[in-house]
């Protein structure tokens, strides 16, 4: 079967406005400024740039950094930057893409996303170039539009030179951390042993030639042999997006990174539970930009699609398919239930694991899933259930289950899907949180601090039911009534005091219960440290078993004194003060009192 050599597919990731976006688009705007005729290839999901313009765009540094001629006919880039999905999707085992760019924003440093990048990359296996981005903001940058970095790096000042320097060592600390080898780019021996560190601006195109060679380079250089395809094999692809389009229905996005694709192909996808089979319909790529006169005519039909490229798919019976499942072309009848076979094992080894008592978890592809679920497992946050789409009346009924025994795990966290509206009904009669962020660590982040909230309004809650500590002496010369009950004017010397709370002496002796609090005549709900107020107490006998002048404490019991201790850090430094005169107190009677 004839062997081809086929475009590495790249993907670009990187921390939230780090500018992978704006990185991206320069590179398609860079190579649409060379005028080369087909200088670039519009895909569906990506964008081909062919060796003949990366060559006119790098010159003689390709020669540098590849050492030899290219035979890879281009780079494929995927064009969702920083999506988890593309770190996830997974092609023959490993990641869907063969090379990465992670964008670092030289000013800013490691964020938390670009661990989560990092993360991914070393966990797939994936080679990738960082590309050090807003070199331009430095104080002082003079800026060349679409400049070499070595041509314009010269030009700079010594204080920037040095800055630059000192940002571009803080970067190789940080990915030695992560046990990564990395150098500028330039300084350079063995691009097989060190990370390429590559200074860009993606406002001004600054370094992106550097970058292009260097990724061209990796390409030719270390994986000739990962990027051989069978021509005419049947198609291996994975599905990028569901999307409908008018007069089409619903279509599938897909890489195709392996065999070719054709019009008519039998072809098994994966899809929600099940291998939907069916035969391809049409095959779209988009029209060259110069080309589209009616946006509703931005595609042509071709009739294959050889690895590797973007293509969308019009098939009936797919509306089950999902982003992120493997896509296979089916040769012949004979072959089909090993296909299916196949695509179903594929499925399955990312099945999620779950739990009785865990979160319900929604993301819009499989990669993101998995993703979000890496990030709860090395959280050590379990979870109950794990799919794709937008979040139903089901799931809130299922996240109201574990909410009963775990109210801290009834939640639904939401990636990058919309919540129907019963769902939203459910979850608004039923008291569950519902939490939706397209950002995978901003999610987390917004669950912990759920939990957080939640645990204080928990605190909160039993803190309310239990008796608080509080002091306080009886004034002398203010007894209003001596018993049936007691009235006496008091000193709140600590703590929080409130009706119905036991009293007790300094021995321990208990001797009533608060009846009532009164200021100015006028009852109040509690007294605190620092108050004057007029006590009844149901019990005690006023020249009996209370004077004047007397220290009496709340009476706590031994249960409620536990709780308090539990939820020390909710009350105050004179509370807790008072907690432990009461302890001394009642541990000469009781020596385990107190004790947790």
């Amino acid at each position: 079967m004839p062997q081809n050599v086929r475009q590495p597919i790249i993907s670009v990731l990187g921390h939230v406005d780090h500018g992978k976006t704006l990185l991206l688009d320069k590179i398609r705007g860079t190579t649409v400024a060379s005028r080369e005729a087909g200088a670039i290839t519009q895909h569906i999901g990506a964008t081909e740039i062919p060796v003949p313009t990366v060559e006119k765009i790098c010159g003689r540094f390709l020669e540098k950094f590849a050492k030899e001629d290219i035979d890879v006919p281009g780079l494929l880039f995927i064009d969702t930057p920083g999506h988890e999905a593309f770190t996830n999707l997974r092609s023959r085992g490993g990641a869907l893409a063969d090379l990465a760019i992670l964008v670092i924003d030289v000013t800013e440093g490691f964020k938390p996303q670009t661990i989560e990048s990092l993360n991914h990359l070393k966990n797939n296996e994936t080679p990738f170039v960082i590309a050090a981005n807003k070199c331009d903001l430095l104080p002082g940058w003079k800026p060349s539009q679409n400049a070499c970095f070595l041509e314009t790096f010269p030009n700079q000042n010594s204080r920037v030179q040095e800055e630059l320097d000192e940002k571009i060592y803080d970067l190789i600390g940080k990915l030695d951390e992560y046990e990564f080898q990395s150098e500028r780019f330039d300084r350079i021996d063995e691009f097989k042993k060190q990370i390429a560190i590559v200074p860009t601006s993606a406002k001004t195109g600054e370094g992106i030639p550097e970058l292009l060679a260097i990724l061209s380079g990796l390409a030719q250089r270390f994986m000739k042999g990962e990027l051989s395809v069978k021509v005419s094999g049947p198609a291996r692809g994975t599905v990028l997006e569901i999307k409908k389009e008018r007069g089409l229905g619903k279509t599938i996005d897909a890489i195709i990174y392996d065999g070719t694709l054709s019009a008519q192909d039998k072809i098994a996808i994966g899809g929600l539970g099940k291998v939907i089979v069916s035969k391809v319909r049409t095959l779209l790529q988009p029209k060259p930009l110069d080309e589209i006169r009616d946006p509703q005519e931005k595609f042509k039909h071709v009739d294959k699609v050889t690895a590797a490229g973007g293509v969308k798919i019009a098939a009936p019976d797919i509306e089950d398919a999902i982003a992120g499942a493997p896509i296979w072309g089916i040769e012949s009848d004979e072959d089909m239930n090993k296909i299916c076979q196949l695509v179903k094992e594929r499925l399955e080894s990312i099945r999620i694991q779950t739990e009785e008592n865990g979160l319900v978890v929604k993301a819009d592809t499989l990669g993101s899933l998995e993703a979000l679920e890496n990030q709860l497992r090395s959280s050590e946050i379990p979870i109950r259930r794990a799919d794709i789409g937008d979040v139903s009346r089901r799931d809130v009924v299922e996240a109201s289950a574990v909410a009963e025994d775990e109210p801290l795990l009834g939640i639904i966290l939401a990636f990058n899907v919309d919540i129907l509206e019963h769902a939203k009904e459910e979850a608004k009669n039923r008291e569950i949180k519902l939490l939706q962020n397209d950002v995978i660590y901003r999610l987390i982040e917004d669950y912990e601090e759920c939990v957080e909230e939640e645990k204080e309004r928990i605190r909160r809650e039993k803190l309310k039911g239990l008796i608080r500590p509080g002091k306080i002496s009886i004034k002398p010369g203010y007894v209003f009534r001596s018993s049936n009950p007691a009235i006496v004017g008091v000193d709140v010397l600590g703590g929080i005091l409130r009706q119905d709370f036991p009293l007790m002496k300094k021995d321990g002796e208990n001797i009533g219960t608060i009846k009532e609090i009164q200021s100015e005549q006028e009852t109040v709900a509690q007294a605190e440290a620092g108050d004057e107020l007029a006590f009844s107490i149901e019990g005690p006998t006023v020249g009996r078993q209370i004077k004047e002048g007397d220290v009496l404490y709340v009476d706590i019991p031994s249960e409620q004194m536990s709780k308090l201790k539990e939820l020390k850090e909710m009350i105050s430094e004179d509370e807790v003060r008072v907690i432990e005169e009461i302890i001394s107190i009642k541990q000469k009677k009781d020596p385990s009192y107190g004790v947790m």
